[in-house]
């Protein structure tokens, strides 16, 4: 018997509604190892879009995706259901990538991004809407952490702002106004 049996119980048919992936935890303590690939292949994309915002380089956030779904394979006899699954991956992935960065804070990094390389004849609009997403993403950097993180997650990733919540660690109340006050200044930068 798998040690998860005797974790917490999931009511799934009381949260199945609001977090499709909690049958996919019971079925995986239960012992369907499939269980669990099924989530990897389900939030493999998210985690790892998730990790490349913050790690801007594609090779450290493939490894931020995997190690965070080797943590969440120890940690799944703990999780309690508090959260959404995809949350508690999320806030793996936002931590892992946080230490990252700061593990990693001294070294310099400069890439091309290989569709630069492969890409066809640049023309006057593709130089135009190349210069709009950079000014995009110089002005997303440029606001404070919480809103930036508020406005990814929410934008980005589609999260409920009771999800935005969760990984933000506030209450969904700020959680809007941080993403209203990013919003706000987003526009003023871009201006």
């Amino acid at each position: 018997m798998h040690a998860a049996a005797l974790a917490l119980p999931i009511d799934v048919t009381d949260e199945a509604p609001t977090d499709p992936d909690l049958a996919l935890v019971a079925r995986f303590r239960a012992g369907e190892r499939t269980a669990f690939d099924q989530l990897v292949r389900r939030h493999q994309r998210g985690i790892w879009q998730v990790a490349r915002r913050y790690v801007k380089n594609d090779a450290d956030a493939a490894d931020l995706a995997q190690l965070t779904f080797v943590r969440a394979f120890r940690a799944i006899d703990g999780f309690r259901g508090s959260a959404t699954v995809r949350s508690w991956l999320y806030r793996i992935a936002i931590n892992l990538a946080i230490n990252h960065l700061r593990d990693h804070a001294r070294e310099v990094v400069t890439e091309i991004a290989e569709d630069r390389l492969t890409a066809g004849a640049t023309g006057a609009s593709r130089m135009i809407a190349d210069e709009e997403h950079a000014k995009l993403r110089a002005a997303v950097a440029e606001l404070p952490p919480k809103q930036r993180m508020v406005l990814e997650l929410r934008v980005f990733d589609d999260l409920s702002f009771r999800e935005v919540a969760e990984l933000a660690d506030c209450t969904e109340n700020a959680a809007k106004v941080n993403f209203h006050y990013a919003v706000k200044r987003l526009k003023e930068l871009l201006k």
